[in-house]
């Protein structure tokens, strides 16, 4: 929120508050106040995956599976501030990202695969956010993350990692400096065995500190979370984040093996937005970012508007016509047709299926389809054009000027 707006936003967070309060369902259901919108959209997260691609890598150069493991587990912690602590830092307090602009379905749906092929490592997954209110903002993460790698003495076999994702709740929301708190676990299971689990905790009335984790690892049986080879905690959201991973089931007491130390990321880098197709993530939302950026809540909430009805307008008109959008980069498959995923769900619950999968709420089980992105090219939705985002209307009556030739924040 800019400075000032401070006063306006005080109310406005009471407001928000209390219509919250007396909802009750599925919050993603209701139009999110512009006041508390951030920049980006949630179609970008993806990107913090591999904001530190030195890490990312490194699994696939190690021969050692159960080294290989841990380095999966490095790079995961890795992530934990980037993903869930980052726009807490730079913007002051926790802000809810712009949807992806699709609003076919709530929750709406983010897939993704990032790929290096010179190291021949693969990242894949896709997530929902159920939103629920209960004396604060709980967010369940439908969906999950592939990893796929080539080891480098075995590079006929591929090895897979599936990676669940956390559930969430919002901190200090009464206060207005809101930040996020994860919560329960998630696990790391891999083809060759390997297994990972991370525990998260926060502060409580007396004692703890917030943002904390511990995790582990163990060979499937051949121990378990109480008997693993490796374990590691930390603080996930300090400024210095660090942790190393040691021998045994007493983080910091046996022999370390692995550490990770905070370093500079890299962030996503793109096109300049005038060359970009109008669906990718910030031309679209370009007008909504500038709008954010100079505090103009009425404009944010016109071109906000603009881009979600339009869409709305596409998904009636093809539900009159019984035909679907059409995907160009991903396809979506039944849960049981994956049976390395099957395998991997095994490991971690006990059974074939999962309650963390939920296909049904996501329009079905996302994979990256490389036939399909081989054959995109812009404009990727000639037929519709910018009238599918709302383009051509007229302009709000606004006391702030909008300069819509700047992007959304890089």
């Amino acid at each position: 929120m800019p400075a000032s707006g401070q006063g306006k936003g005080s109310g406005s967070w009471g407001s928000f508050l209390k219509s919250i309060a007396s909802f009750n369902g599925d919050l993603s259901s209701l139009t999110a106040p512009a006041f508390i919108l951030s920049t980006t959209s949630l179609t970008e997260f993806s990107a913090y995956w591999a904001e530190h691609p030195s890490i990312f890598v490194a699994p696939a150069q190690e021969p050692d599976p159960a080294k290989r493991s841990l380095l999966v587990l490095k790079w995961f912690l890795s992530t934990l501030k980037q993903q869930y602590s980052s726009r807490n830092d730079k913007l002051g307090s926790e802000k809810k990202p712009l949807n992806p602009f699709l609003v076919s379905h709530h929750p709406p749906v983010t897939a993704y695969c990032i790929t290096n092929a010179k190291h021949g490592i693969q990242l894949q997954g896709y997530n929902a956010q159920k939103a629920s209110f209960s004396r604060t903002i709980h967010i369940k993460q439908v969906g999950h993350a592939l990893l796929t790698l080539t080891p480098p003495n075995t590079p006929n076999q591929p090895e897979t990692y599936l990676i669940t994702l956390p559930a969430l709740h919002i901190e200090s929301l009464i206060t207005g400096s809101p930040y996020i708190e994860l919560e329960k676990y998630t696990h790391i299971a891999s083809s060759s065995g390997y297994v990972s689990k991370i525990d998260y905790s926060g502060r409580g009335w007396l004692s703890g500190k917030k943002n904390t984790f511990t995790a582990c690892m163990w060979k499937e049986g051949q121990g378990n979370d109480k008997h693993p080879l490796y374990s590691v905690e930390g603080q996930w959201s300090e400024n210095d984040f660090s942790f190393g991973m040691h021998e045994g089931d007493k983080p910091k007491k046996g022999k370390e093996v692995e550490s990770y130390r905070a370093a500079p990321t890299t962030p996503l880098t793109v096109v300049p937005i005038e060359q970009q197709d109008p669906f990718e993530s910030r031309r679209a939302w370009r007008n909504v970012a500038a709008s954010i950026t100079k505090g103009d809540m009425d404009a944010v909430s016109f071109h906000k508007s603009k881009i979600e009805n339009a869409q709305r307008e596409l998904r009636k008109k093809e539900k009159e016509e019984s035909r679907d959008w059409e995907r160009k980069f991903f396809k979506t498959l039944p849960e049981d047709d994956d049976p390395t995923f099957k395998k991997l769900v095994k490991m971690i619950s006990g059974a074939t299926a999962w309650a963390g999968v939920e296909a049904e709420k996501t329009a079905g089980v996302w994979r990256f389809d490389p036939e399909r992105a081989g054959r995109a090219r812009p404009p990727y939705h000639p037929e519709v054009g910018e009238r599918g985002l709302g383009e051509g209307g007229s302009e709000p009556v606004s006391k702030v000027s909008t300069n819509t030739s700047q992007g959304g924040r890089k």
